[in-house]
């Protein structure tokens, strides 16, 4: 439309005797033909890699914070569930006598899934800061390194909970450690867990009281706690693993091409 109006408006002035006019005409003609015939730019959203690139490790470290904080609540929770173990309805003469499962002994849910996670969360938390690409004089380099310390320390984050949830489903499937017409001893030891599903047969441990539930309950809480954070530190490794092997992704539209 602008082409076709410059261009009778062109040959209406061009009939005109005026010269001055004709040449402001063809000045006019002149700049609407630069205006139409430019090459134009074409400006995509996400396509500028810098900015595309900036929003993605945003969000990449924001999800990666997300997750490595869920650890700490878990590592909480699984050492005041240990702890609970040793004190079978709230009594400690168990534990002193020694008259307890001797999984609780293996310091599972304390230890591993419990202070050695809570290490393994602040270091990841710390790796997720921004601002500690300084190891390099190449800032591309550090983040580098600092993605492989954060695999490295996901991994360690796997064979800790990992630990707690082998020797949790052990000691949950060993049974109590009570007391029965025989004496002292593991009552269900040789069932294969089969007294799990069937609890006519907890009448045999007589003392601690309810010990065959506070066990149960127990365990499972730690093998639920440990599997969580298993699953969070295999979706960290994954997470980490994308960013080298995959890199960042960016389109861009020369300019005069569409």
């Amino acid at each position: 439309m602008k082409t076709s109006s410059a261009l009778r408006l062109s040959i209406i002035v061009y009939c005109s005797p005026n010269s001055k006019a004709l040449f402001h005409t063809e000045r006019l003609w002149a700049a609407v033909l630069s205006e139409s015939w430019a090459p134009h730019e074409y400006e995509v959203k996400g396509s500028d890699p810098e900015s595309g690139s900036e929003w993605g490790k945003m969000g990449s470290r924001k999800c990666g914070g997300c997750l490595s904080g869920l650890l700490i609540p878990l590592a909480l929770w699984s050492i005041t569930v240990n702890i609970l173990l040793y004190f079978p309805n709230g009594q400690t003469s168990y534990a002193s006598s020694n008259k307890l499962t001797n999984y609780v002994w293996y310091f599972e849910g304390i230890c591993f899934s419990g202070v050695m996670m809570l290490i393994v969360a602040a270091v990841l938390l710390v790796l997720e800061n921004g601002n500690n690409y300084k190891c390099c004089q190449s800032e591309n380099c550090s983040k580098k390194y600092m993605t492989l310390l954060s695999i490295i320390f996901s991994a360690l984050g796997i064979a800790f909970s990992g630990y707690c949830l082998v020797i949790s489903a052990l000691g949950l499937v060993q049974g109590p450690y009570c007391r029965t017409l025989d004496g002292w001893e593991y009552a269900f030891e040789g069932t294969a867990g089969r007294f799990l599903t069937d609890s006519n047969l907890w009448i045999q441990c007589l003392e601690p009281a309810h010990i065959v539930e506070w066990n149960i309950i127990l365990f499972s809480i730690l093998i639920a706690l440990s599997g969580l954070q298993v699953i969070i530190c295999l979706i960290r490794v994954v997470i980490q693993l994308s960013k080298i092997l995959c890199g960042t992704y960016s389109v861009i539209i020369q300019p005069g091409i569409i």
